[in-house]
């Protein structure tokens, strides 16, 4: 039988989305986080491939008893990980779409509505979070759907590094410098070995509560004018809108002053909080990127459209087509030669992509600016309800200031009166059991503030008991030297009663463990 046979792709695939209706159906009555062991799976299938076709019943029987099971469930409303990877019928439907028709978009002419589509999408979303014309295809700037926040990173920071070698030489990149803080995601330090940054040369400004957790263009000027002195070539910052942490956001005015004084590249990540920018009361996080060379939110985190879709747009797209662009005999063409279309193969690091714009547009449709405004805003009432129920109890304290749906929470000092301590030193190993906190504590090793660190220890001992119920799925960050829980919430299926659900479970394995510290 013909692998792609119309009538059977039908019938197959009624089962495959009535599967998957079913998954959502049942979704609470699995595990959030799953409970499998490493290599549980090479143990469940055959040692080798088939060597005679399968019925796709057998086969769906197999996800269901072995995948299954294997999953941590991204879509389940207690999921409060992490950030959101948020789905919705319009984005699945969409990828389907788009996975069925399976053109290969990599310029103009192998696909014309796949550029033209992606073209418009870019433009409407920007509009919507009114960006500026220079960021749009109706002005003098454009956008792109890439896959990940990282490839984003990557392609700008591969623009600023050529224009800035093709000034000062390409034997000088040793001097090339970029800038971050110590809570700018991890993408960009490896984004920055990858196009060739010396690890010595990339910046990490160091954050504080004072500045709510977000870069200080003062200290990031300093570092500036110490590199120029040193002989060294500013190069790039990346400003994070909604860090990974805490959601804390880098003020981008200011610290786009501070680069267009050396002529630096402003690239601002704002893959999760980037889609609340869309609501008007959310909007002056981002205030200031009118003076940004590039910007990127990831719609397949919180604007619900499935992974993955990172759009990013840029004001100079000349700047990445020169670093980027190939033009092999093969793909020669009139559309090309015209200069009248967009070919994205020279927007991006692979020449193949995938049609990634029909989910945009299919969720831009199927939902509307208001209601897409109406979800977001709805996710953000749950987290100031969880934080609500936080401040009933003053066993907890949230620990930074809430700026959009994740909440960082911990079990207050206050809660604990004693504890267990475990000294080592270089000859001994003391234990101590039931210290009364006070004004005068010990330390480990001259540094370690180890009533913290014991603090710390409750709360990660808290977060271990959550998840191991099965029944809520959180995750941790550092403020700090301290130890803090993470409640996202962003999770299509989430509601109100979902949150409520969550905080009975915190409480109830907050007793649990506050019964041996109390």
């Amino acid at each position: 039988m013909n692998p792609l046979e119309s009538e059977e792709f039908r019938r197959q695939g009624h089962m495959v989305i009535d599967f998957i209706a079913d998954y959502y159906n049942n979704i609470e009555s699995y595990p959030v986080l799953s409970r499998v062991e490493p290599g549980y799976l090479r143990k469940r299938l055959p040692k080798s491939a088939p060597k005679i076709p399968e019925p796709i019943e057998t086969i769906l029987k197999d996800v269901n008893d072995h995948i299954i099971p294997g999953l941590t469930h991204w879509q389940s409303p207690t999921h409060f990980a992490l950030f959101p990877s948020s789905g919705s019928t319009a984005g699945f439907l969409g990828e389907t779409l788009a996975a069925g028709l399976n053109v290969v978009g990599l310029n103009w002419v192998s696909s014309p509505a796949a550029t033209e589509l992606e073209t418009v999408v870019m433009d409407w979303l920007g509009e919507m979070l009114k960006l500026p014309n220079s960021f749009l295809f109706s002005g003098t700037g454009g956008g792109v759907l890439m896959g990940t926040t990282c490839e984003a990173v990557i392609c700008t920071l591969v623009a600023a590094r050529d224009r800035k070698l093709n000034e000062i030489g390409r034997e000088n990149i040793g001097k090339l410098v970029v800038y971050g803080s110590d809570h700018t995601h991890s993408a960009f330090q490896k984004a920055s070995r990858i196009v060739g940054i010396h690890p010595e040369n990339c910046r990490i400004i160091e954050t504080s509560k004072k500045t709510l957790l977000s870069m200080s263009s003062e200290i990031l000027k300093k570092k500036i004018v110490a590199d120029v002195e040193a002989g060294l070539v500013p190069l790039f910052v990346c400003a994070t809108v909604g860090t990974t942490a805490t959601t804390a956001v880098d003020p981008l005015g200011p610290i786009s002053d501070v680069a267009k004084d050396h002529d630096m590249w402003v690239h601002v990540d704002a893959a999760y909080a980037g889609s609340a920018c869309i609501c008007p009361e959310f909007r002056h996080f981002i205030d200031g990127v009118e003076r940004v060379n590039s910007f990127s939110f990831n719609a397949h985190k919180w604007f619900f459209t499935t992974l993955d879709c990172c759009c990013l747009w840029v004001k100079d797209p000349i700047a990445l087509t020169k670093s980027l662009s190939t033009s092999p005999e093969f793909l020669n063409n009139k559309a090309t030669e015209s200069k009248l279309v967009v070919d994205y193969k020279d927007w991006q690091i692979t020449l193949s992509r995938r049609f990634r714009s029909l989910k945009l547009w299919l969720v831009l449709r199927s939902y509307g600016v208001e209601r897409l405004q109406g979800f977001l805003r709805s996710h953000v009432k749950m987290a100031k309800q969880f934080e609500a129920l936080l401040g009933t109890d003053d066993r907890f304290e949230v620990v930074v200031k809430r700026n959009f749906s994740l909440v960082c929470f911990r079990i207050s000092p206050l809660a604990i009166s004693k504890f267990k301590i475990i000294i080592t030193t270089t000859t001994t190993t003391t234990t101590k059991n039931d210290v009364v906190f006070g004004d005068e504590y010990g330390v480990i090793n001259g540094n370690v503030n180890l009533r913290e660190a014991c603090i710390n220890d409750v709360n990660k001992e808290l977060l271990e008991s959550i998840n191991g119920s099965g029944r809520v799925y959180m995750s941790h960050c550092m403020v700090g030297d301290v130890y803090a829980l993470r409640f996202a919430v962003g999770s299509t299926l989430t509601e109100e009663s979902h949150i409520v659900r969550a905080w009975k479970v915190v409480k109830q394995h907050a007793d649990a463990i506050l019964a041996n510290y109390i």
